[in-house]
């Protein structure tokens, strides 16, 4: 149940219950003022919470379409990791949909150069950090680890840094009534190489498929040990 602290802090909030699709963090539906809204409880540290709240404000200023973040009545954008933005009306996209893709290369262009998200690591960094964000290199088999951080460096290109949605696809983004592509739930965000956002060839989607078991493997062990054949499968002879 949503705590009466958090409810508090957006007079008015009415919760009409919890949604499903987050995997990690707690989704209710509401309404606040004759408003839909969505409340979400992010698990990230406070640096975290701060840089994606920043990132998001970036974004906006720059024309990307995303969630509008309402404020409680101190004027936070989060209380305790609780947070609150404007349902988007809409209805999700195709998978091949190339709004999608257009609106991420838009959010890459507008962030290269971005710092790291606190407390993550992109994958030209793991290798030698070992831990950061969801991952921990030394939470999977020595042998699995190895495969995967080949398959990180077999696509690395010269391509700049920027940050990458890391969740990117249909299930997080909305087509809303205007027509603009909304994109969704950007808990995984960090920076690291555009093409953990949009893949181009084998090598890049299997560094990508190196990433979500990697990811996954400690707080979605079950979903990330189903990955793993597929990967093996798609390494190069």
């Amino acid at each position: 149940m949503l705590p009466e602290s958090v409810r508090s802090c957006w007079p008015g909030l009415v919760v009409d219950g919890p949604l499903s699709g987050g995997a990690r963090n707690e989704i209710w539906s509401g309404q606040l003022d004759g408003v839909h809204v969505v409340v979400r409880h992010s698990r990230r540290d406070p640096d975290s919470r701060s840089w994606e709240w920043h990132l998001l404000r970036h974004l906006q200023e720059c024309g990307i379409y995303l969630p509008v973040l309402i404020p409680s009545s101190s004027g936070d954008s989060d209380v305790d990791g609780w947070h609150a933005y404007e349902y988007v009306e809409g209805s999700h996209p195709g998978p091949k949909d190339p709004r999608i893709a257009d609106a991420l290369a838009e959010v890459h262009a507008v962030t290269a150069g971005w710092p790291q998200r606190p407390g993550s690591a992109s994958s030209i960094d793991l290798p030698e950090l070992l831990v950061g964000g969801d991952v921990d290199l030394t939470a999977l088999p020595t042998g699995l680890a190895h495969q995967i951080v080949d398959a990180w460096r077999s696509a690395r290109t010269p391509s700049p840094t920027c940050v990458v949605h890391g969740d990117a696809g249909a299930r997080n983004a909305i087509i809303d009534k205007q027509g603009r592509c909304v994109l969704l739930d950007w808990d995984e965000a960090r920076v690291d190489q555009p093409h953990y956002d949009l893949p181009v060839g084998p090598a890049e989607l299997r560094a990508n498929l190196a990433w979500e078991i990697a990811t996954c493997w400690v707080p979605e062990p079950d979903y990330a040990r189903s990955l793993v054949p597929d990967f093996t499968d798609a390494a190069p002879p």
